[in-house]
């Protein structure tokens, strides 16, 4: 008879691998997890899929810090402790996984009571230090000081909407390298990578590094 453990892994995406979609990092794990001889548990019906889900998605060239991953590993009684030792796990995969993927911590849990869901992360943008002066500054306190922010967005097929970010903006402060952004997240959205360059009307030019998601903070994970 089959068990199954929930297995909850961080990690860290790096270099050229922060070029890949949201699907094809999904692909990326799937892969690793066979080579690996991870047994991952799959649904049911026609079309099985594994049980397998990155619950915070990352826009196409944007590292990552602390990323979740959330696998269902299926194991027979016998096999339990061996299957879902987190060492064992983070050394098999680690060895699958490509250049820039690095696993920061493994841990597993016989049930859990909720899913994971994201709450809040951070964006750490490396600006080119001739930027960071007075107008970028009056930008981040005008930003700060609006009620509401309202950005166009686009849904294919369909008409152009409008959604108020300001909500989801906790803080934007200056440091010695550039700019930090701490954003809220939940189930009425974010505010999204694009959209905060557009609000500090900055280009991609001035960034002297890839931008970087940071200090994600998890509910249930």
């Amino acid at each position: 008879m089959l068990n199954t453990r929930l297995v909850l892994i961080k990690f860290n995406v790096r270099g050229n691998l922060r070029f890949l979609s949201h699907a094809e990092m999904v692909k990326v794990f799937q892969r690793a997890c066979v080579r690996a001889g991870i047994k991952t548990a799959y649904s049911q019906g026609f079309n099985p899929r594994s049980k397998l889900s990155l619950p915070l998605p990352r826009s196409v060239g944007v590292e990552s810090d602390g990323d979740l991953l959330c696998l269902q590993v299926n194991c027979v009684p016998a096999e339990l402790q061996v299957t879902s030792n987190e060492s064992r796990i983070k050394a098999l995969l680690s060895e699958q996984l490509p250049e820039g993927c690095e696993l920061l911590s493994v841990s597993s849990v016989a049930k859990m009571k909720s899913s994971a869901q994201p709450i809040a992360a951070t964006y750490v943008l490396t600006v080119r230090r001739e930027c960071l002066d007075d107008r970028i500054k009056d930008r981040i306190e005008h930003l700060l000081a609006s009620e509401t922010l309202n950005m166009e967005r686009r849904k294919p097929r369909t008409q152009n909407y409008f959604v108020d970010v300001r909500p989801f903006l906790k803080s934007i402060e200056l440091d010695d390298k550039g700019i930090v952004v701490e954003y809220k997240i939940s189930s009425a959205g974010s505010i999204r990578i694009d959209e905060i360059l557009k609000l500090l009307e900055l280009d991609v030019e001035k960034l002297t590094a890839p931008i970087r998601r940071t200090s994600v903070q998890w509910r249930g994970a």
